[in-house]
């Protein structure tokens, strides 16, 4: 995917500008980066001596992050590129918030079914479906709640419904798939 000029400044500002902290914590968070801290630290140091221009910069100080015998699974710069890039489009909240207004408009009865092909994706449509459901903090020796929690429904999916193997042969894009399952009250 080719980010256009105003993606590129963005992605290129939080490089230079974000604290270590906030780089490391959005590696971890949106490239699932377990070198994310090595990342960000070298990042910032890097950028001390001068601006990091260009992509190429880049890999490069990420592949100095990460030990050689823990990059071979694809690229080594891979995850810190997707969490750049989902940070830079804001891809998870929109997805969080469609959830929510998609379950809002249901009819009573009506199920809400999606499939995720990614961990993230997935897990912003579960902390949807457990928003929907509600909390009740009441003590659970009261035989009523008092809290005034309010549900939307409930999950139908406490685990999400993944492809068999047999399926997986079939097609296999489908080992990514995961399918959850939210019926509104």
């Amino acid at each position: 995917m080719r980010m256009d000029r105003t993606q590129e400044l963005t992605a290129k500002y939080i490089i230079n500008n974000y604290k270590e902290e906030e780089l490391a914590k959005i590696i971890y968070e949106y490239g699932e980066e377990r070198f994310s801290r090595q990342i960000a630290r070298k990042i910032c140091e890097q950028r001390k001596q001068k601006q990091i221009e260009t992509t190429k910069q880049l890999v490069e100080i990420i592949e100095s992050s990460i030990p050689k015998s823990k990059q071979n699974d694809g690229h080594p710069a891979k995850r810190t590129f997707q969490a750049i890039r989902i940070e830079v489009n804001n891809e998870i909240e929109p997805l969080f918030n469609t959830v929510m207004q998609s379950i809002e408009s249901l009819k009573p009865g009506g199920r809400l079914c999606i499939i995720t092909f990614h961990s993230l994706e997935d897990r912003a449509v579960k902390k949807a479906f457990i928003e929907a459901k509600g909390h009740c903090t009441c003590p659970k020796d009261l035989p009523y709640c008092v809290c005034n929690a309010k549900s939307l429904g409930k999950i139908i999916t406490k685990k999400p419904i993944s492809a068999n193997q047999e399926e997986q042969e079939k097609n296999p894009r489908s080992k990514s798939a995961k399918l959850r399952i939210f019926e509104k009250l």
